[in-house]
């Protein structure tokens, strides 16, 4: 919770006035502050929880219609925690960052048993509950209910380590302490909804990652790297070394219907508990694959060209491979974590956007044979 009197604040925050800061910022947001985003029209803390772990690492433009789709599918905690996972993430699918939904589905089963239904107002209890941090935890309390919480998402830590001009990969355990201990000294005790919901906005239209507007800022006078000169020298980007790649085979497994063969992810890793294709090393033949773990005969039909996909910590080259099964009698089928999937009459299963993306093509490709 904010409080009044914090210790060991960064220097250089004591040159700024506490009230003036707060000020400026309110009266910025009175002005220009975004106040009809879906999740603001209804500010409970079950739509303010879910909008807030959708922006996590995604911008609002993009949440926007899957906010809105999701609450027409889960319109209350309830419906969210009675859902399968496999209906979460299908109305997740496109997205990213799945463990996201993941969490979001355990924490509301979490709510439902611990707290029946009702979604927790205690901070403590909230930051316990999967999937979010201090940070996130803070915003819902704040937003949602006016709670007197710091936040310091993405958007807050631009703002303040530009406006503090303070030195570090904002990953550093000791540049979180600074930014967590000016956004508690600065965060008000009243109007904190308001003050919060500013300072993100900020970030997202004012301080923006590569072109900030100072001239439209209401902290220019007060921020120290525009005074520098170099606003966008703020945060310090984080040191990376090249990603490396894995390349796999991704096999379109087909049966005498044109129905296609996924398997269910492991729940943890890339695209996890989704449902894909299989994949296999480069140097497996696709057909001996099939024997091996099928124990069926395939028939490699096509080829396509090779697909990149981008992750934090890797490049992922994909080479998609069209495959007709001789025999698929013995090919063991287990609803929770093998199916066939009929592109023509698609159930409502969690699907990565590039397998989507690739099913898509495949039904192209099967219509044109047979069209």
């Amino acid at each position: 919770m904010v409080t009044e009197q914090v210790e060991s604040v960064p220097e250089r925050s004591t040159r700024v006035d506490r009230d003036l800061f707060r000020h400026r910022v309110l009266a910025w947001y009175r002005l220009s502050g975004r106040k009809d985003l879906p999740w603001q029209r209804q500010t409970t803390p079950y739509r303010v929880w879910v909008s807030e772990i959708m922006l996590q690492q995604t911008q609002v433009k993009s949440v926007i219609p899957y906010f809105q789709r999701f609450m027409e599918q889960f319109p209350t905690l309830q419906q969210l925690a009675d859902a399968s996972l496999d209906q979460v993430l299908h109305h997740w699918s496109g997205l990213g960052y799945y463990a996201r939904a993941r969490n979001l589905h355990r924490a509301a089963g979490e709510i439902q048993s611990r707290y029946g239904g009702k979604f927790p107002q205690d901070y403590e209890r909230v930051v316990a509950l999967p999937g979010i941090g201090r940070s996130t935890a803070g915003a819902i309390l704040s937003l949602s209910l006016g709670k007197p919480h710091a936040i310091l998402d993405g958007n807050v830590k631009r703002v303040l380590t530009r406006c503090f001009a303070l030195v570090g990969w904002t990953g550093q355990a000791a540049v979180q302490r600074q930014l967590w201990q000016l956004a508690e000294r600065l965060t008000p005790i009243e109007q904190v909804r308001a003050y919060n919901q500013a300072m993100m906005d900020l970030g997202a239209t004012i301080c923006t990652r590569s072109a900030p507007s100072c001239s439209h800022c209401p902290l220019a006078a007060a921020c120290q790297a525009r005074e520098e000169g170099n606003p966008t020298a703020y945060p310090t980007p984080r040191r990376r070394a090249p990603l490396p790649v894995k390349a796999l085979q991704m096999l379109l497994l087909l049966d005498e219907n044109n129905a296609v063969l996924l398997e269910r992810r492991p729940p943890s890793g890339i695209w996890g508990g989704l449902w894909c294709p299989p994949e296999c090393v480069l140097t497996i033949a696709p057909e001996q694959w099939c024997k091996s773990y099928l124990g069926s005969e395939g028939q490699v039909i096509e080829q396509w060209p090779v697909r990149r996909h981008t992750f934090s910590h890797f490049h992922l080259d994909l080479t998609p491979v069209v495959i007709r099964l001789k025999n698929t009698t013995g090919c063991v089928m287990d609803g929770d974590c093998r199916v066939w999937y009929n592109t023509a009459k698609p159930d409502a299963r969690g699907l990565a956007a590039p397998v989507a993306r690739l099913i898509g093509e495949l039904k192209e490709h099967l219509t044109g044979e047979t069209g």
